[in-house]
């Protein structure tokens, strides 16, 4: 009896050592990769990896450095920010960039510039790539050029204001039917069909 006692005393402490080597693991080692993913998948890549720069690869666009004299200009200088913008807009000495033509459009017609004024409600009456149109923006830009006696600015505010005013309606309209149209697919539609058994059955 004693020596199945201490047998069994003998086993559930090996059970418990085993458990506790079990336990205890080495820190994982930092890893010297990351995982780079697109949608073909996932591969793990050295922490250094870098992927192309097809700039890195182009030949400086502006190795005298008109373009970032020009910048530092653009900071002080609503006259400077309004020709950056049109440069960053056309590529011209610059990578194109119509976000930055924006950007830099906007602040110079905010620091008064008059032409950054006019061209902004251009610019929101008609949209430019990605940036759609927005009538209640141009309608500020060109008012203020129209307040100036610009007679281009003041067509082009009409304009913009039958296109508000329309874009207005419309979405007024959209939201009026909105909630009914969509309670049309939960309620109002009928299914032409019912399943009994093991198929379908017409109405």
């Amino acid at each position: 009896m004693q020596d199945r006692r201490l047998a069994l005393i003998k086993l559930m402490l090996s059970l418990f050592l085993l458990c506790l080597v079990a336990c205890v693991h080495e820190r994982p080692k930092p890893k010297d990769t990351i995982s780079v993913c697109d949608p073909s998948g996932c591969v793990e890549r050295p922490k250094n990896y870098e992927s192309f720069n097809p700039e890195s690869a182009l030949p400086d666009n502006d190795p005298g450095g008109k373009i970032a004299a020009l910048e530092e200009l653009a900071k002080n200088d609503p006259r400077a920010a309004y020709d950056l913008a049109l440069r960053l807009f056309r590529g011209d000495g610059v990578r194109q960039d119509s976000y930055l033509s924006i950007k830099w459009m906007r602040d110079a017609a905010e620091r008064g510039h008059f032409e950054a004024q006019k061209a902004l409600g251009r610019l929101y009456l008609t949209g430019l790539g990605e940036l759609g149109s927005d009538p209640g923006e141009a309608e500020k830009w060109l008012t203020i050029c129209a307040s100036k006696g610009d007679k281009e600015a003041a067509q082009l505010l009409r304009e913009a204001t039958v296109a508000r005013q329309s874009q207005q309606a419309e979405w007024k309209w959209l939201n009026r039917w909105r909630s009914t149209f969509n309670s049309y697919w939960y309620r109002g539609y009928s299914y032409n069909s019912y399943w009994q058994g093991n198929q379908w059955y017409w109405y």
